[in-house]
């Protein structure tokens, strides 16, 4: 069985269909379903671009990808966070060298 664009959305559809379904019944975790949806928005937007429907695919991807970075904000102010601590590190770190060398 070869894989086509048509049958591989088949499948996505069916396997988000499905992990809909089971969470609804309990089955599964529900912050899966919070990242699962925006992901599946931006992928049908992807493809959208890809088939030539461009303005419903940019709306699709841009919605899919800022509910992503809203679900993932807490990762990006950690990651900011440790920007902002090695920064001052290496700031300091280069001050203490050029008074040493004075």
């Amino acid at each position: 069985m070869r894989m086509t664009g048509k049958r591989g959305l088949a499948l996505l559809l069916i396997a988000c269909g499905g992990l809909i379904l089971l969470s609804k019944l309990g089955f599964v975790m529900h912050g899966l379903m919070g990242f699962l949806f925006p992901l599946a928005l931006a992928v049908l937007g992807y493809y959208g671009i890809k088939r030539g429907r461009s303005v419903i695919g940019w709306v699709l991807l841009l919605i899919g990808t800022l509910t992503l970075l809203a679900k993932f904000s807490g990762f990006v102010a950690l990651a900011i966070a440790a920007g902002f601590i090695y920064y001052g590190y290496t700031l300091l770190k280069n001050k203490n060298t050029m008074e040493t060398e004075v």
